[in-house]
């Protein structure tokens, strides 16, 4: 499944990742933030490892759950 990648701002210059199918729109619960564009129809391929840049762990079972995978704040750095 290629997917869309979107990125919000945080404090410390640090940024939050959003994930979505490709071509999908950000549901509806998490469009209250400002996600702008970062990366376009991104393959993750067998694994979550092209993910791992993002910080967003278990991707496939996020998007399974609620249409959309997100990075934790709890483990940024």
């Amino acid at each position: 499944m290629r997917l869309d990648i979107f990125r919000r701002a945080e404090s410390g210059g640090t940024f939050s990742y959003l994930a979505v199918p490709e071509g999908h729109t950000i549901p509806a619960e998490a469009t209250n933030v400002d996600w702008e564009d970062h990366v376009r129809g991104i393959d993750p391929g067998e694994s979550s490892d092209a993910l791992m840049q993002f910080d967003i762990k278990m991707a496939a079972e996020q998007i399974v759950s609620k249409g959309y995978a997100i990075s934790s704040l709890n483990t940024r750095h």
